[in-house]
């Protein structure tokens, strides 16, 4: 349990505490630590949930799978279609950051140049190899949170000499005069992007030795995460009870960009924002070769299953092996991270998030009370009504606090997805096809003729075949 728990939190990347601390101190009023609360009991509700589900549908899956077991088809494919955006916007978040970093080191060197240089660099990578990046996450999760460690024993020292709110106890970083909620709610929308990555526990449900293991591992996973962004917020926000501290001269890019350097720059100095940066650099590097390849990866399963045209999302090129035209695509999506905030961008990756959260609440409702009939006793209405309705409540409420641009352009990217769909499925009346980033990417070249019920597609090394069902 534990190995996958730190997987999980090697997915959350326990450093993006500091990368939006500042714009959420603004947008909150300096109670960043009660939008994170917020946050973590809305993801407590969600994850069981998505611990029900796991258990449910015992496959390498994600949201959409299991709203297309639950529910139906065409609600998967839609839900699907909802995270592909943020699959999509994920290595952008990652440019991002990285680019602010780099600001922050070189401020002379125009930040189109850094993000210029980090999609080349990593759509080059992933163009060579998609091999996974497991190990190096692990060993980055415990490289930063031992550097997240030093940093609150050094803010605590600081509070106790009187730096800050000079005092290491306080209700303020929670509630004080002229906070709303409507305030903590937005807070609340932007934070909840820390969370995401806990759901990837999910695709390592068939390694688990147990069934009873994954279950455990999401509820954990979210804790510990929100946990660690708990306690690291709570110091922060009393070593800086103003915001304001982290926009010079009233320049609000400090805000809207990563304030990970600065917060490293006041509490330690050069050295402090050194190790700071560098632990949040390798992490945040980690993350985009992942996410870069995870969205090439479903780009190609959705081509070779024609949900999008073969031809281009379809292709494997073969000498490397790899999907290139995906990666190029992924890359060139991904150099748009010069004309944007973090603010925005992670905005539109929760509208996405927030509507599969909402979706898995939805589908425990569907799955447990109504397929199975789970609902004769007050335990299972408990446990399969009114425990996920309060977490499709929550996520729902969350989801409307949304920065109005993410709403509506989450939203316009719905309804294209709406259209899409009546078109493949001929107004509906066909099945719409599975798409899953779990499933083989390694590419066929020939289809052996046989029975007319069943195909099988060989792949490029004639060793694994995958059967299609009569529908597929």
């Amino acid at each position: 349990m534990w190995a996958i728990v730190g997987l999980g939190l090697g997915y959350m990347t326990p450093t993006v505490v500091f990368d939006t601390f500042g714009l959420v101190a603004r947008d909150t009023d300096n109670v960043v630590p009660m939008a994170y609360l917020v946050a973590l009991i809305v993801m407590v509700f969600t994850a069981i949930s998505y611990g029900k589900m796991s258990g449910a549908i015992p496959s390498a899956g994600s949201a959409y799978t299991y709203v297309r077991e639950s529910v139906h088809p065409n609600a998967g494919f839609m839900v699907g279609w909802t995270s592909l955006l943020d699959y999509m916007l994920l290595p952008m978040v990652n440019c991002l950051i990285i680019r602010s970093y780099l600001e922050a080191i070189f401020p002379d060197i125009p930040g189109w140049i850094w993000v210029v240089a980090y999609c080349t660099l990593v759509t080059a990578v992933i163009y060579l190899t998609m091999r996974g990046t497991s190990n190096m996450n692990m060993v980055l999760l415990v490289i930063a949170i031992a550097v997240m460690i030093v940093f609150v024993v050094m803010v605590i020292a600081q509070l106790v000499q009187g730096e800050g709110a000079g005092t290491v106890a306080s209700t303020a970083p929670f509630f004080h005069d002229g906070v709303t909620m409507a305030a903590v709610l937005t807070g609340a929308t932007i934070v909840c992007f820390s969370f995401i990555g806990f759901d990837a526990v999910t695709m390592y449900v068939e390694e688990a030795k147990h069934p009873r293991v994954v279950p455990r591992a999401i509820l954990m996973t979210v804790l510990i995460g929100g946990g660690i962004f708990l306690v690291t917020s709570y110091f922060t926000q009393l070593r800086f009870p103003d915001w304001n501290v982290f926009a010079p001269g009233g320049d609000m890019q400090f805000v809207e960009d990563s304030t990970l350097p600065i917060i490293g720059q006041l509490v330690g100095g050069d050295v402090l924002m050194a190790v700071l940066t560098a632990a949040g650099f390798a992490a945040t590097l980690a993350s985009g070769l992942a996410s870069h390849a995870s969205v090439s990866r479903m780009l190609l399963v959705m081509g070779r299953n024609n949900v999008l045209p073969q031809r281009f999302f379809g292709y494997i090129n073969p000498k490397t092996h790899t999907p290139t035209f995906n990666i190029v695509l992924t890359g060139a999506i991904c150099l748009l991270a010069a004309a944007f905030t973090l603010e925005m961008i992670a905005a539109f990756i929760n509208f996405g998030a927030l509507i599969a959260f909402t979706f898995v609440n939805i589908s425990v409702i569907a799955w447990f009370a109504i397929r199975k009939g789970m609902r004769r006793t007050p335990k299972e209405i408990f446990t399969y009504i009114v425990m996920p309705g309060i977490g499709m409540v929550l996520t729902g409420i969350l989801w409307a606090n949304l920065h109005v641009d993410a709403l509506v352009g989450g939203l316009i990217w719905a309804a294209i997805g709406l259209l899409y769909l009546a078109v493949i499925t001929r107004g509906f009346r066909r099945r719409v096809v599975a798409f899953d980033e779990n499933q083989p990417v390694t590419g066929f070249n020939k289809v052996i003729p046989g029975d007319d019920s069943l195909d099988e597609v060989i792949a490029e090394d004639d060793s694994q075949i995958t059967p299609l069902n009569e529908k597929d």
